[in-house]
């Protein structure tokens, strides 16, 4: 894993930080928001470039440390998952759905056609039997956790994870220290 360490110049400069979610609830952005006032203190040491908290619109080419959560089932989910590891320095995996596939694993255990057919056929009462296939990403087979299409640096685990576990997870990191996310959190904690 890459060090997060910042500069020890007299003006030092602040670390990028890119965040998305995949497929999940977006909890794990809310704990990240639960961090009140401590994201003061962190706003002086990082530069949030792009995440569904800020109004960027692209992934910067490089950023020091990429936060997912969710699980992996789309197409979408599994690019956006391969721009991350391509352009952040450090990724962690945040949350139960982005470490073990969680809810969104569960349908794995139907096949994908009768996960169609429940959805699109059995369930609805306007227009039934039209899959939506504009604007929409294509299913994958299975749900994947993060780890399982990409290289994961950190892994938090929990359900969502507490915003003090998120909070000690940074703090580590911005002082060049190795976390130990099984210190602070666990899953479904």
């Amino acid at each position: 894993m890459s060090t997060l360490q910042q500069s020890t110049d007299a003006t030092p400069r602040k670390l990028t930080v890119a965040t998305a979610w995949l497929d999940g609830c977006s909890g794990c952005h809310m704990s990240f928001l639960d961090l009140d006032e401590r994201l003061l203190a962190l706003a002086e040491l990082i530069d949030v470039v792009y995440s569904p908290l800020v109004d960027a619109k692209q992934l910067p080419e490089q950023v020091d440390l990429g936060i997912l959560e969710g699980a992996v089932s789309n197409e979408n989910d599994l690019q956006q998952a391969r721009l991350f590891r391509q352009h952040c320095k450090v990724l962690i995996s945040l949350g139960d759905c982005a470490v073990t596939g969680n809810v969104p694993a569960m349908r794995n255990t139907f096949p994908l056609k009768a996960v169609f057919e429940r959805a699109y056929y059995e369930n609805v009462t306007q227009r039934p039997g039209v899959i939506p296939t504009i604007e929409v990403p294509a299913l994958l087979t299975y749900v994947q956790p993060l780890h399982a299409v990409v290289p994961v640096d950190i892994f938090i685990p929990g359900c969502p994870p507490r915003a003090d576990a998120i909070y000690t997870i940074l703090a580590d990191l911005l002082a060049g220290k190795t976390p130990d996310p099984n210190a602070v959190t666990r899953f479904g904690a």
